[in-house]
Order: C-alpha cells, then sequence, then structure tokens
C-alpha cells in the first residue's frame, strides 16, 4: 500500500481529495497547517474529516504567515470582500501553496511517501495564481529536482484530482466518496461555531456548487441561508 501525504484545510475540496486518495487504497497522512488564519474552526473540521476517513496520522503544523501580512486572511484589518472581482482577491495569500507543498514534500519524503494529494481548481476559484494548472506543472518540476527520492529514480508525485472540476462535480464526486459535507469549513469568517457568514467568495463559491448540482446545502449559515 502506498503511503500519500493529503493538504487537508478542513473544506469541501481537501476533504473529496482526501476520500479520493482513500479510495484509491492510499494509506493516507493529513496535513494541516495553523498559518495565522482568522479562526481555526476549519482547523477542527480538518480534525474531523481526518478521523472520519481513519488517516493514519494528521499532523497540524504552526507557522505565523501573518508576520508577513499581505492577505484579509491573515491580517484583520483588511477586509473580507463580498462580492466577486475579475482581479486577484485580497484573499489570496502570498506564496501559501508553495509553502505548504515544500512541508508537504518535506514529510512525504521523511514518510517515503509516493503521493502528495492538493485541492487546488483551476475551474471554479477565485483567481489564486497557484491553482492554476501550470503552477502544479512547475511545482512537480521543483519537486523532481529538489528530493534525494527523485535524484534515485523514485520521484514523489503531486495529484491534483480536483483542478478541472466545477464545485458541481467536486459535491457529487464527495457525496459518491461519502464525504460528510457539514463537517466541512469553507467561509473566509467562520464564526467560533464555525458557522458560514454566507456573503465571502467561498461562501457564494461552494453555495454555488451545492445548487449546480442539485443537492441539499447541509452549510451552517450565521444568518440562515443567505440563498433564499
Amino acid at each position: 500500500m502506498s503511503k500519500a501525504v493529503i493538504l487537508l484545510s478542513g473544506g469541501m475540496d481537501s476533504a473529496t481529495c482526501l476520500a479520493i486518495a482513500a479510495d484509491q487504497g492510499h494509506e493516507c497522512y493529513g496535513l494541516s497547517f495553523n498559518y495565522g488564519q482568522r479562526h481555526d474552526t476549519e482547523l477542527d473540521a480538518a480534525r474531523s474529516v481526518a478521523a472520519s476517513f481513519n488517516v493514519v496520522e494528521h499532523r497540524v503544523l504552526s507557522l505565523d504567515l501573518g508576520a508577513i501580512g499581505g492577505s484579509a486572511l491573515t491580517d484583520e484589518s483588511i477586509s473580507i470582500p463580498v462580492s466577486a472581482s475579475d482581479r486577484i482577491p485580497v484573499t489570496y495569500v502570498p506564496a501559501r501553496n508553495t509553502i505548504f507543498l515544500s512541508f508537504a514534500l518535506g514529510w512525504a519524503e521523511v514518510l517515503d511517501a509516493d503521493f502528495i494529494y492538493i485541492g487546488v481548481n483551476a475551474v471554479d476559484y477565485s483567481g489564486y495564481p497557484d491553482c492554476r494548472p501550470e503552477y502544479i506543472e512547475a511545482f512537480q518540476a521543483l519537486a523532481n529536482l529538489a528530493l534525494r527520492r527523485s535524484v534515485e529514480g523514485r520521484p514523489i508525485l503531486i495529484q491534483s484530482p480536483l483542478l478541472e472540476l466545477t464545485k458541481a462535480r467536486i459535491v457529487l464526486r464527495g457525496i459518491e466518496l461519502e464525504v460528510d459535507f457539514a463537517q466541512t469549513v469553507s467561509c473566509y469568517q467562520a464564526d467560533a461555531e464555525g458557522q458560514a457568514c454566507g456573503q465571502c467568495d467561498a461562501c457564494r463559491l461552494r453555495r454555488l456548487g451545492f445548487l449546480d448540482a442539485g443537492v441539499n446545502d447541509p452549510t451552517r449559515y450565521q444568518s440562515g441561508d443567505p440563498g433564499k
């Protein structure tokens, strides 16, 4: 049984990624980050999702990306936008996926794992540059050069199974693999109970995903269902 490290944020995409990795028969290891984000309820969600899929180990690493700033997710003086934009939004966290994948790459080599799964999505996404196919391809090229395993002929493969899926297809795939989406938290500014604001871009994309899939939205909102 091959090992896989799954980047687990606590949101619907990473939960579906974990389900896909488990369905592929991998021995799964979850990796999450307390990076100075606005709330830690997503980490509680990540722990719940990891437990529901019986991962071998789930680690939460602490980083202080708030010390760098530059994002509404790590700097509360920057407001979370509530409307869609055709520009890269202020919720973009500089170099976040590069940092996360680098840690995952290190742990995967220690574990002698063959795969890293990341739930980036280039279809229904917010315009983040580190969610594009060319970014994943570039990081794979870096991984092929950077590791002892790779130069010995055993590269660690970056898997992004949601890359070309719409949010609706992600919902349907997750349901097929028995993901409990009620456990997940996607909202950029969820409250202490994990209830979503219903206004931010992440909430909008998530809600539309369930709507387009024709599936009941199990998200708990702070003031009822904003879609009604």
